[in-house]
């Protein structure tokens, strides 16, 4: 299907008509700059487009394919051949426009994990819910993209997939704490006693000695099973 071709048939069918670009757009219900980008071969017409279009210059829809006026000895050939390019043309439109909206997906999934990390205070487990969220959406549009046939290939590129999105998750957030001295957002359980908060994650442990006052200090080890009546004599 050479849409240079065919651009240069409608044109010329429009010209024999004494349409010009404004009266048959205006004829279709579209612009004259779609009419344009068609015939100066840059897009093709709408399937939705082709019967209306071929009745106002007076083609059939194989002669527009065709890109010519057609005879009735290679009318039956160009059938078969334009059938086969419209599949073709439309299979490739699909997948192009499916390729886009995976991509919008994927960023739409990245967007909502990162932001978030940024709006949602760390105390608040809204941050951590609405990151896991982001990450799904995401993983659902790197299914609409991979383009691997065993399913068991594809389940293990997505949990790698996974496995690299939720560690870069937790390790942001460890670096948040570390540096910032602020509660983990991805934490199982928070404990409070006395002047002592215990943050439970699932590699480390965080102390937070004296918590809000001037002598407020941190402590941050790798992970273990503190006793809770001990944890203000932890502190000390």
């Amino acid at each position: 299907m050479n849409q240079e071709v065919i651009g240069k048939f409608i044109a010329d069918c429009r010209k024999k008509k004494k349409f010009t670009q404004s009266e048959l757009a205006e004829k279709l219900g579209i612009t004259d700059r779609a009419i344009s980008s068609w015939e100066n071969g840059k897009n093709m017409p709408d399937l939705s487009l082709f019967k209306p279009l071929c009745e106002i210059l007076d083609i059939t829809i194989n002669e527009l394919l065709s890109g010519e006026r057609l005879s009735k000895e290679n009318y039956q050939e160009k059938l078969e051949e334009n059938i086969v390019n419209t599949i073709d043309y439309s299979t490739k439109k699909i997948s192009k426009y499916s390729g886009a909206i995976s991509l919008i997906i994927i960023i739409f999934g990245l967007f909502i994990s990162i932001s978030a990390i940024m709006i949602f205070p760390s105390e608040s487990s809204w941050g951590s819910i609405y990151s896991l969220f982001g990450i799904i959406i995401f993983m659902f549009g790197m299914v609409r993209i991979i383009s691997v046939s065993k399913w068991y290939k594809k389940f293990l590129f997505l949990a790698i997939i996974f496995v690299g999105a939720f560690g870069t998750l937790l390790f942001t957030d460890y670096i948040n704490v570390k540096n910032n001295k602020e509660a983990p957002m991805f934490r199982l359980t928070t404990t409070t006693t006395g002047d002592v908060i215990y943050y439970d994650t699932l590699f480390y442990d965080i102390y937070r000695c004296n918590f809000d006052t001037e002598n407020e200090y941190w402590i941050i080890e790798k992970n273990g099973k503190p006793s809770i009546e001990n944890l203000i004599d932890y502190c000390k």
